[in-house]
């Protein structure tokens, strides 16, 4: 029991300190301290050492021998590269999902649609609902193409990008560009369309990229 809760507990210093990283609240190259990480959480430095090795080896943090821990972050290479993997990635997914979803999950996504219409209609925080509606679109497709491995994939791309993601959809007339592509994408799987819902999920991903204006 011990064991595991040992485990548990450096799995959740590594995700909340991922989160912190990919939302901005550490910057790229500021240090990450054990002991000021480890008093915020309310534990001890061991924890906050073995997450910070973790992140090491997802890329997002650099352990320099006798200095520290310093913020990676993620690079507009990176986030261009993801996108581009992402696209091709979130297609098949869209493909099998087009397959194998149910009928609760059909019904999800049309509530998430209607949601995402009616908040684009009132304006405020307007941005903010949208985005937080598109993760849950997505992770609905995830769920629904019936693969255990690209939904572990897609949704950890989905985190490292959260947020490019806020700023393309924050962009004038994204937000709406973007419900109007995954309401396209549903009728295209609720018509068991599999080539075209494929096709459109992709064009949604590279559209998004398009965007954010991300230098070659």
């Amino acid at each position: 029991m011990e064991v595991y809760e040992d485990h548990s507990l450096r799995g959740r210093v590594f995700e909340r300190l991922r989160e912190d990283i990919l939302s901005g609240v550490y910057k790229e190259k500021e240090e990450l301290k054990e002991v000021s990480i480890g008093e915020e959480l309310g534990v001890s430095r061991t924890p906050v050492r073995e997450a910070l090795r973790q992140l090491e080896l997802e890329g997002l943090v650099k352990i320099i021998p006798n200095k520290g821990a310093y913020v990676t972050g993620i690079t507009q290479a990176d986030v261009r590269d993801i996108y581009i993997i992402r696209s091709m990635l979130e297609g098949l997914c869209t493909r099998r999902a087009t397959e194998h979803i149910t009928e609760e999950q059909l019904v999800e996504l049309e509530e998430i649609m209607l949601l995402s219409e009616f908040h684009l209609k009132k304006k405020e925080q307007c941005v903010e609902q949208v985005s937080v509606l598109d993760g849950r679109f997505h992770k609905v497709l995830y769920e629904a193409s019936d693969s255990r491995v690209l939904e572990h994939v897609l949704s950890d791309f989905h985190k490292y990008v959260k947020m490019a993601r806020r700023l393309s959809v924050g962009f004038e007339g994204r937000a709406e560009k973007s419900v109007e592509e995954h309401r396209q994408i549903l009728e295209a799987i609720k018509k068991k369309d599999a080539d075209m819902a494929e096709e459109l999920a992709n064009r949604h991903i590279m559209n998004a990229m398009a965007n954010l204006h991300i230098e070659e």
